[in-house]
């Protein structure tokens, strides 16, 4: 099963762990974020907003979410054992609600990982620096009508040529943005469905998008970076890359 995760992970750019958390975790999870909104849960007319943003939540049953020994497991098979920072929150999340207004955040990206000094757009490089996964943790059940992130499989591999001639110092995601979409307009189209307590492990250069809320049970998820305990290399004299590190490679076509 390991080498058959490496494997998904390096050919599609995602690997989907079902019931990586368990589900009264989620649970847990959903209520807190439910009081953080301010809406009812059982009356729909108070879901002001097509996208409520809710900042870093770093309770008990997020810690324990990001936490547990198959992710653990798994982040060791693709980051390195030793290369990654454990979560102890899960970022900001976007609660999706069915909603008659069009959200405005649903273009094709990758996500960026670090502001540089007097930028107002987070930028990425080929190395990613400061992120070694893009995450997906599942609160709530997502189907096809409950807004799941679109994915461009495969398309972490399309994305190292487009980043490399702009070095270590990077490029703002609104800039590459356009491009990105181009040259990955070919790939498949999968959508991250699930049960709570899923988590969607994604290559950091994976191009995804949100989408508008066509069903009539609110989304709740958090997509937080893994942290890099190590910046990645990809050029490493021992060969020991990571999975993330070889699909890098891959993508760009070096044989050395």
């Amino acid at each position: 099963m390991d080498d058959e995760l490496v494997e998904r992970f390096l050919r599609d750019g995602f690997v989907k762990i079902e019931g990586a958390f368990p589900r009264r975790v989620a649970e847990d999870c959903a209520r807190l974020l439910w009081r953080e909104t301010g809406y009812d849960p059982l009356d729909p007319g108070t879901w002001k907003d097509p996208v409520y943003w809710v900042p870093g939540m770093a309770q008990g049953p997020f810690a324990a979410a990001a936490n547990t020994p198959v992710l653990h497991e798994a982040f060791d098979l693709l980051v390195g054992e030793g290369r990654w920072e454990p979560r102890y929150s899960l970022g900001t999340f976007p609660l999706r609600f069915p909603h008659p207004r069009e959200p405005d955040d649903a273009g094709w990206h990758i996500e960026g990982s670090y502001l540089p000094e007097g930028e107002s757009w987070y930028f990425a490089n080929l190395r990613s620096k400061d992120r070694a996964l893009l995450m997906l943790f599942l609160f709530s059940e997502v189907t096809e009508d409950d807004a799941p992130t679109r994915i461009r499989v495969g398309s972490h591999l399309d994305v190292p040529p487009l980043l490399a001639p702009y070095g270590e110092a990077g490029v703002s995601g609104l800039e590459i943005a356009p491009r990105l979409v181009e040259a990955t307009a070919h790939r498949p189209l999968a959508h991250a469905t699930g049960r709570p307590g899923d988590v969607y492990l994604c290559h950091p250069f994976l191009v995804h998008a949100a989408q508008p809320h066509h069903g009539t049970r609110p989304r709740f998820m958090a997509q937080p970076p893994l942290l890099p305990a190590v910046p990645y290399e990809l050029r490493r004299p021992d060969g020991d890359y990571s999975a993330v590190e070889f699909a890098i490679r891959r993508g760009l076509a070096r044989e050395d």
